[in-house]
């Protein structure tokens, strides 16, 4: 061997030998996905890894529970599944040895494969043996860890990943996701009860209408990001369904029959989710509209956030040549040319988060389509659909705890604006028609436009009604709720 050249060590697997870092815990499978996939350098998320960890260590413990593992093994395969979630949140620690790329086989057996061999590996060490004993004979009689006889038994990459991908994006919905919907819809909320006394002009098809009051505006965007609360707790219901159990094509071929819904427990006793076994594991293993669901539900909050983001730096325009009802907070200097200038940044920043779950939405349902993704008795694009629903999930999350921080707290309604753009609007005559009739208040909100007059002063000339009257009509606060 030269200076040059890493030093590597000899493992084997069905195909045969395989030369591998001699430093890695992984084994000859995996390196053979490294060396087949080199294709973006983004391995499958950490999310998924530490799901594998935990179903790996409950899968474990229910087999020591259902007679077919030992104390010994168990307890150590659990220890190394430990070891891993909690290296996998250390910068160099164990994240270097599950290096498979997302573009990789579609069932994800190489990042199934790499999560048992990291395993079986780290109980060599444990027990003072050299890395790549996995299959040594010697080591294996006297109670040694095999990466598929022991960390897979009972199993199939065809439910393992299927059931790792359910756990990491519920799990990352409840714990990262909900919390940040719910403080922004409360923040929300609290203006919408702060601003309700707050009159200003309505737009629809953004021209001037009948007036609205900005704390109904906002109960609006509260209401759509409490809906959006709602429908991740739906998607996170649909994902506790774990296809472990259905093994290679959900018929559950060399795994006990309670094996599946005592692990489904384990987790579901673990991470507070409601993770159960499958109803009917040939769905669950054949197709993945699960996870298309719930990237459908990512997608219809990004809808949401983009439209109140949306509003929101629209009625921040200006802020003297704009609209200006609402005064964004300034938290950078917006122009490199431009002195003074300040950007509506928080919203632009969300609004890009929303295009790019659109995309992931867009990617994992065509992964997930009959012919494409879902072929047959196995879903074929597992990897890349897990990488991009976290990918929305992460987005989201971070998006929402931004927008909440850094524009939501500091907004600040302009309410002598608000009162002034309300009189100037033409569409206070509508008020006016239930009195005078439709084709007369018409032809008023034309005459002052043509005047540049307001209806109400038009209508005081032209004596249309008594001027106590016209202040009851025209009253904008009035023109917010309906009648009675």
């Amino acid at each position: 061997m030269s200076a040059t050249t890493a030093a590597t060590r000899t493992e084997k697997d069905s195909m045969g030998a395989m030369e591998v870092p001699a430093d890695v815990l992984y084994g000859a499978s995996t390196q053979r996905a490294v060396l087949n996939f080199p294709v973006s350098g983004r391995p499958v998320p950490s999310e998924v890894i530490t799901a594998f960890a935990m179903l790996k260590a409950a899968s474990a413990e229910v087999n020591l529970d259902l007679g077919k593992l030992d104390a010994g093994r168990v307890t150590a395969i659990v220890a190394a599944c430990g070891e891993i979630r909690e290296g996998l949140g250390k910068r160099g620690g164990i994240a270097r040895h599950f290096p498979v790329d997302i573009y990789q086989t579609g069932s994800g057996t190489s990042t199934n494969m790499n999560a048992n061999e990291v395993i079986a590996n780290l109980v060599c060490l444990a027990r003072g043996a050299a890395i790549g004993s996995t299959k040594d004979a010697a080591y294996l009689a006297a109670g040694g860890v095999h990466p598929n006889d022991h960390v897979n038994m009972g199993q199939s990459s065809n439910d393992t990943f299927p059931t790792a991908m359910n756990v990491a994006i519920a799990v990352a919905m409840k714990e990262r996701l909900l919390p940040a919907v719910r403080r922004m819809a409360a923040d929300l909320e609290a203006k919408a009860k702060a601003w309700d006394r707050i009159v200003k002009i309505g737009r629809t098809h953004v021209q001037d209408a009948t007036p609205i009051r900005l704390g109904q505006e906002f109960s609006g965007y509260a209401r759509q990001m409490r809906n959006a609360e709602r429908r991740i707790g739906q998607a996170i219901e649909t994902l506790g369904e774990l296809a472990l159990g259905g093994t290679a094509v959900g018929t559950g071929i060399n795994t006990h029959k309670e094996f599946g819904g005592r692990v489904a427990r384990k987790l579901a006793a673990a991470t507070g989710v409601p993770f159960r076994e499958a109803e009917n594991h040939f769905e669950a293993q054949h197709s993945r509209d699960c996870i298309v669901e719930a990237s459908g539900v990512l997608k219809t909050v990004a809808v949401s956030c983009s439209k109140i983001s949306s509003d929101i730096r629209l009625m921040g325009c200006g802020p003297r040549c704009g609209i200006g009802e609402l005064k964004l907070p300034a938290v950078q200097p917006g122009s490199s040319i431009m002195p003074g200038k300040v950007n509506p940044v928080i919203c632009e920043a969300m609004m890009m988060v929303c295009c790019q779950v659109i995309g992931n939405d867009a990617a994992t349902t065509v992964a997930g389509l009959g012919g494409i993704g879902g072929l047959l008795d196995l879903a074929v694009a597992m990897p890349v659909m897990a990488a991009n629903v976290l990918d929305s999930v992460k987005l989201l999350a971070g998006a929402c705890e931004m927008f909440t921080d850094n524009l939501l707290a500091g907004l600040e309604p302009d309410e002598a604006r608000c009162a002034s753009l309300i009189e100037g609007s033409l569409a206070m005559c509508t008020s006016l028609a239930p009195v005078i009739g439709y084709d007369k208040a018409a032809a008023i909100a034309k005459e002052a436009f043509k005047a540049g007059k307001t209806v109400r002063q038009l209508a005081l000339e032209q004596k249309i009604l008594p001027a106590a009257e016209l202040d009851r009509l025209l009253n904008p606060f009035s023109m917010t709720e309906p009648e009675g």
